[in-house]
């Protein structure tokens, strides 16, 4: 019998587990690009380099902490699995971009390419995990919510986030970085609305 190709299908714990670490590992990447560019991005990700720029401190501890108050919205809103998924997600961001400088060195890279490299790396990897009901904490936790409940599209929602962020940095970082930044942030919320629809993935975790 040929199996219905519309009916939802739970995915497999070792398939999260590969999600998570693929969907991280991308992430993760994007981020070293934004940060050997000096760029910016969305959500608790820019905030983070944000603050590292003006402070000097690491990023995988300041997106860490960031995180903190939205993992009781994780809990109260997504529940203890989403919750604990995205908890693992955003640990291991902060871990592989700590590591990713010592596995791999750039010497030098384009603003431009680190701006579409990286938000590409960041969309994909940010898409990979919504699809194992997961995120790399922040607004994307409350972008999800959103969604799910009031069928706002996450990507959109993101996209107006992403904004005022933005603007905050233009008081920390030259005009041509920030605008550098739009241009990548507009190509990672591209991916996520355009491919995380409702109906547009059947899988569930």
């Amino acid at each position: 019998m040929t199996p219905d190709l519309a009916t939802p299908s739970r995915h497999r714990l070792d398939e999260d587990i590969f999600a998570m670490l693929i969907g991280t590992m991308l992430v993760s990447l994007g981020i070293v690009f934004y940060a050997h560019a000096t760029l910016t991005t969305g959500s608790s990700a820019g905030l983070a380099l944000l603050l590292q720029y003006a402070t000097g401190l690491p990023f995988g501890w300041l997106f860490f902490a960031i995180n903190l108050p939205f993992y009781v919205l994780a809990v109260l809103r997504m529940g203890w699995v989403f919750a604990l998924k995205t908890i693992v997600c955003v640990a291991l961001v902060s871990l592989f971009t700590a590591q990713i400088p010592h596995w791999l060195d750039i010497s030098s890279i384009a603003p431009l390419f680190a701006a579409l490299a990286g938000g590409g790396l960041m969309g994909l990897g940010i898409l990979s995990l919504f699809r194992h009901k997961a995120s790399v904490g922040g607004i994307n936790i409350l972008a999800l919510y959103l969604q799910d409940n009031f069928g706002i599209r996450a990507g959109y929602f993101q996209l107006g986030v992403d904004a005022v962020i933005m603007v905050a940095a233009l008081f920390v970082l030259p005009l041509d970085r920030v605008a550098y930044s739009l241009l990548g942030a507009l190509v990672l919320n591209l991916i996520i609305a355009t491919n995380h629809k409702p109906g547009r993935y059947v899988g569930f975790s």
